[in-house]
């Protein structure tokens, strides 16, 4: 028996593929006032679809739907099947807030009440 799949329906297959990852993927990648959507990610990088996005380098803004993930500096890996894969070199994750430039001690208390005057 042979697995011999012709050409004509392997590339429906990654077609196919590559359209149910860009459809369910809510991350997105932004670099110079574009956005290019995630197909996969992992803890060390992700992957973007090779035929529709240009050559990422550098920093880049990572986006899961409206949410602000992280800051991100890449780099190119490899391209395989349609897709191209990037590493992180440095993920910076978001904060919502300004990172302190103080101690703050664990139980410091929250606010201050004032009494009646």
């Amino acid at each position: 028996m042979t697995t011999y799949i012709p050409q004509a329906v392997q590339d429906a297959l990654d077609e196919a593929r590559m359209k149910h990852m860009r459809k369910s993927s809510r991350m997105r990648i932004y670099t110079d006032g574009e956005s290019f959507a995630v197909l996969r990610l992992w803890e060390t990088g992700f992957s973007v679809e090779a035929a529709n996005t240009p050559q990422l380098r550098g920093l880049v803004d990572l986006f899961d739907g409206a949410r602000y993930v992280s800051q991100c500096l890449i780099v190119a890996s490899e391209e395989e099947a349609g897709e191209m894969r990037y590493e992180f070199k440095r993920a910076t994750p978001a904060t919502d807030a300004a990172p302190l430039d103080f101690y703050r001690a664990p139980d410091a208390p929250v606010g201050f009440i004032e009494g009646p005057s």
